[in-house]
């Protein structure tokens, strides 16, 4: 009987599915696991091979720990929430939550493109999910959970003398019988000290304004990117060199009112906490700089000609005296009353400039020297000297106060900015040379220049100048962070609504027993024209606070009835939580029981992408803190292990198309062939491709050689003419040539030649496209980049599944290499594992006709020595993420029992167990085969038996004087005499000796035979 993938992986995967064979259990006798993996968003292009890795591995991980005997837990939903699905929304007119379900369950879209559904293609690889505990975060009885936790983030403040989060109404308890000069709270800074006289005498409306100061979730205005095309608000993580990360449109910085996080006052628990977790050290590194912790001093400047202050955050106050400017960030809020009227012009056209510059452009680009003058002057606190204040883009206004004392001698961004723009630079640093750079070493100088600091080193400097500015009431010490309050508003549809409505405008929670508050129906999902997000366009988004229900807006009396809020939660909200839903998929009345989340407690191992590193993976884990505060969750630290899978890189495939053009008084004219030109790699790498290399290699000197016409040319000349012969018009001619990506799908046998019946199919323009071609075939370039639609390199799962099964997919992801490492994708070396598999499968049908065949004779040595090294090996492999290692100890295992003709059931058995997390579906239908009546899933994972790796004899190499003769196979349990007497009684020794008696004979047991003389 032949391998037949198609015919039994279907099968298999319908009984698991059917069977509940990975369903885990929230009460059981057996230790837990939880493994997670992070979910994905459900487009509607599907998965490509790329993307499976990581579910691969954790799916093996999870069921070898099934095998051990945990209870494991391994779910899967979809992150359903997002602009994706919007945008095809705002292009069809298709609802998303229809694109949504298309895309997760497979269907067929509004534009007639068959969608395979990720959950139909999950099902195809094989992976072992409790697909009973399904979430997607755009359901409503998932985001009423979303909403409620929002609703405790808005019910709570940080305290903090307990270090905690606190209910607001404590707050307010404190605050009607003390006032607030008490309150030790993280909050923002302009709030105003008040007796509780005061408290008591304030209006509703006035006490909800200082308590909205306090609170975890708040509206307030702030510093945004803008991306108008989207007309939404994005985080800094979704900008990428000024422009979005979804459909790359530009990107400002502009204020605006928004919802806001104060995961700030998380954010030294967020620092501290990193050190217990088993995460990559360089996902631990990124959030340590993204938090930013910084100790140091903030100094106040005064204005002349203003009563404003300038406040500074600086980690060197020692270094006070060397302030020779101060520099705002261009969108500080003194910048437009600062700037007198000669510079104004100027300045606005600057600070213009740099809203169009994303932050991190801002703080990489440190070549680009930028800034403009105010013609503002501040005051240095100590010296009372006038100094210039500038704007410059390498200040950032959410990071410390947005303004900077510039100390050129001691730091090299203020150094490049004063000599750019010669400004003073004062030599603050006795016996250093700063006339190159700045010294920006923390140590190993004298201070100079600097009044009461003359002569203080770094340390005592710094302890001085804190000690100074705060008797003289010009700053303090102070702790900052660059992590900033995180926004948490979109104006869009797509996303959960934010359960609030305005009385007053003030804003108040709609309470838990009317959640959740469904998104309403749009005419359209664009802004209204007045400007507002789509929800302005709902004509049903007022809350009815005596019914608690969701009414026209027409109703709207502002005494019973207000509006609804029109923004929505950020596609990060839902993912914020979503480990602990799968817990308790099911609960109707709590986001997680405490039965349920006090067994599962956290993630045993997490598994995604590093991009993931300052968004959701910060995000995650300030909510994680503050439901533990609440004491909804039994630990603060979510996932114990984390583990980034690399990535999977596509090959992608060039056809070479030949542009004619020529010059005319150094005019080019660019021509167009009627019937397209190409040609194969290898004419391109002898006429253009070094040219393209000098065209992306600045700097790079052109060899005058590779200008000089040769034979490779004029073949392609004379098919120009050929073609179409009076393109020229007597011109001389020449031509360039344009790299084009080919559909990798349109390659043959998954090699390099191209397929030119199917590439002429694929676009109208190439219909009548020629070749030229070599050995009668059209050779493509191959390059190695990241797997994307529009390079033309994406590789369907589905499509790998049809033609070699979805074993073959499995361990050949696995055996590409090390799990976190990048590697390309070669679907020709899929033929390996292909070819492994029918080995193993040619194990258990040894009968005639290849028929299924097994023995219950008792193993040989040599066989049981094969299994329990597979054993052994594969259980340290897995354990250690090691997966690649584990196929090669599989075919190394196969390939030893096929030399040994096994066919014993207590060889087959064990291995078909220890196979299983890898090729499940194989494993399965032989272990069903060997007359098991349960899941392969639910065997126990074979015991190691250190004794069939112990030797009991030794291959002894026999040496005279030192050079070996021939090997005489020993008992290890000879001694020394036993094994000198088979020695000198072998022929061979006789032989060797002749007439000879040795003068020594050297035998080390289990190690070697020397006879010398």
């Amino acid at each position: 009987m032949q391998y037949n993938p198609n015919e039994i992986e279907a099968k298999w995967q319908k009984f698991w599915f059917e069977d509940k064979t990975f369903k885990a259990d929230n009460k059981s006798d057996k230790p837990k696991f939880y493994v997670l993996d992070m979910f994905p968003y459900p487009s509607g292009a599907g998965l490509h091979v790329g993307h499976p890795l990581g579910y691969i591995a954790s799916d093996i991980y999870s069921r070898y720990k099934k095998l051990k005997g945990f209870n494991v837990l391994h779910p899967m939903g979809y992150d359903s929430f997002g602009l994706p699905a919007e945008q095809y929304a705002i292009q069809t007119g298709q609802h998303p939550a229809i694109t949504t379900k298309v895309n997760i369950e497979g269907g067929v879209d509004k534009q007639g493109n068959i969608i395979a559904g990720y959950e139909n293609q999950m099902k195809k690889i094989g992976l072992g999910y409790d697909w009973d505990r399904e979430i997607r975060t755009s359901n409503p009885d998932y985001y009423k959970w979303t909403q409620w936790i929002f609703n405790q983030l808005f019910d709570s403040y940080y305290d903090v003398n307990s270090d905690k989060a606190e209910p607001i109404s404590k707050l307010v308890e404190t605050f009607s019988t003390e006032g607030n000069s008490t309150i030790n709270a993280i909050a923002d800074e302009d709030i105003e000290i008040f007796t509780a006289e005061q408290w008591n005498a304030y209006t509703e409306q006035e006490q909800q304004a200082i308590l909205l100061k306090y609170r975890l979730t708040f509206l307030a205005e702030a510093e945004v990117n803008w991306c108008p095309d989207l007309g939404t608000v994005l985080a800094n993580d979704e900008v990428i060199n000024g422009l979005s990360e979804r459909g790359g449109f530009p990107v400002v910085r502009k204020k605006m009112t928004q919802w806001m996080m104060r995961i700030t006052a998380y954010a030294d628990r967020l620092l501290t906490g990193l050190d217990g977790l088993d995460w990559p050290d360089p996902i631990k590194e990124s959030q340590r700089n993204w938090i930013g912790k910084s100790q140091g001093a903030s100094i106040f400047f005064g204005i002349n000609g203003h009563n404003d202050k300038i406040e500074v955050f600086t980690t060197r106050p020692d270094t006070v005296f060397g302030v020779s400017y101060v520099t705002l960030a261009p969108e500080h809020p003194l910048v437009s009353q600062i700037t007198t009227a000669e510079n104004k012009a100027k300045v606005d056209a600057y600070v213009d400039y740099t809203s169009k510059r994303s932050e991190r452009d801002r703080l990489a680009d440190a070549k680009n020297i930028t800034g403009e003058f105010t013609g503002a002057y501040a005051i240095h606190p100590f010296t009372g000297k006038q100094v210039p204040i500038w704007i410059g883009d390498y200040v950032l206004a959410s990071y410390g106060t947005g303004a900077v004392m510039a100390v050129p001698a001691g730091d090299e961004r203020d150094f490049a900015f004063a000599n750019h723009f010669n400004l003073p630079i004062i030599n603050i640093f006795k016996g250093q040379d700063i006339s190159e750079a700045a010294f920006g070493e923390k140590g190993g100088f004298e201070l100079q220049a600097s009044d009461f600091l003359n002569g203080l080193d770094y340390k005592e400097a710094v302890q001085k100048a804190i000690e100074t500015l705060e008797e003289n009431d010009f700053g303090k010490g102070k702790t900052n962070f660059r992590l900033r309050e995180a926004v948490f508003s979109r104006q869009r549809y797509w996303g959960e609504p934010v359960p609030v409505y305005f009385k007053e405008g003030m804003p108040y929670t709609i309470p838990t027993e009317a959640l959740p508050i469904i998104l309403p129906e749009v005419d359209e999902y664009l802004p209204t024209k007045e400007g507002e997000p789509p929800l302005g366009r709902a004509t049903q988004w007022a809350f009815d606070t005596t019914t608690n229900q969701v009414v026209d807006n027409t109703l709207i009396d502002n005494k019973t009835i207000f509006a609804i809020e029109l923004n929505t939660m950020p596609g990060w909200a839902g993912s914020s939580w979503y480990w602990l839903r799968y817990m308790d998929a099911k609960n109707e009345n709590e986001f997680v029981s405490q039965d349920a989340v006090n067994y599962w407690e956290n993630v045993d191992l997490y598994m995604g992408g590093s991009e993931h590193a300052t968004g959701h993976l910060l995000y995650s884990r300030f909510w994680q803190k503050f439901l533990f505060d609440k004491g909804l969750v039994p630990t603060d630290e979510y996932a114990k292990k984390l583990i980034n899978q690399g990535m999977i890189l596509g090959m992608s495939a060039f056809a070479y198309k030949v542009v004619p053009k020529y010059e005319i008084d150094d005019k080019l004219y660019i021509l167009e062939l009627k019937n397209p030109l190409f040609i194969p790699f290898n004419y391109y790498k002898n006429t253009q491709a070094k040219l393209d290399k000098y065209d992306d290699s600045w700097g790079t000197i052109i060899n005058d050689k590779d200008l000089i016409w040769n034979q490779y040319h004029y073949d392609i000349l004379k098919k120009i003419e050929k073609i179409q012969p009076d393109i020229y018009k007597g011109q001389e001619p020449d031509f360039t040539i344009q790299k084009i990506h080919v559909d990798v799908n349109m390659l043959k046998d998954g090699g390099d030649e191209l397929d030119t019946d199917q590439f002429r199919a694929w676009r109208e323009d190439y219909t009548n496209a020629e070749f030229i071609l070599e050995d009668g075939k059209y050779i493509t370039g191959r390059e190695v980049e990241k797997m994307s639609k529009s390079k033309f390199n994406v590789i369907s799962p589905d499509t790998i599944c049809d033609e070699y099964g979805a074993d073959s997919l499995r361990l050949y992801e696995m055996f590409l290499g090390p799990l976190e490492q990048t590697k390309p994708w070669n679907t020709q070396g899929l033929s390996g594992v292909y070819s492994f598999l029918k080995k193993f499968w040619r194990l258990f049908h040894s009968g005639s006709e290849e028929t299924f065949f097994v023995s219950d004779d008792e193993p040989t040595k040599e066989e049981m020595k094969v299994l329990h090294q597979t054993i052994k090996k594969v259980d340290e492999d897995v354990n250690n993420f090691s997966f690649n290692t584990s196929v090669s100890t599989f075919m190394i295992a196969v390939n030893e029992l096929g030399k040994l003709k096994s066919n014993k059931r207590s060889i087959l058995e064990p291995l078909a167990i220890v196979i299983s997390p890898y090729a499940p579906h194989i494993a399965e239908e032989l272990w069903s085969k060997l007359g098991n009546e349960t899941s392969v899933a639910k065997a126990d994972f074979p015991i190691f038996e250190e004794k069939w790796l112990v030797a009991d004899a030794k291959e002894y190499p026999v040496s005279f004087n030192g050079k070996m003769k021939f090997l005489l196979e020993l008992p290890l349990s000879l001694s020394k005499d036993e094994i000198q007497e088979i020695v000198m009684n072998d022929e061979r020794t006789i032989k060797q000796l002749g007439d000879r008696t040795p003068k020594n004979i050297i035998i080390v047991p289990g190690k070697i035979i020397n006879i010398v003389g």
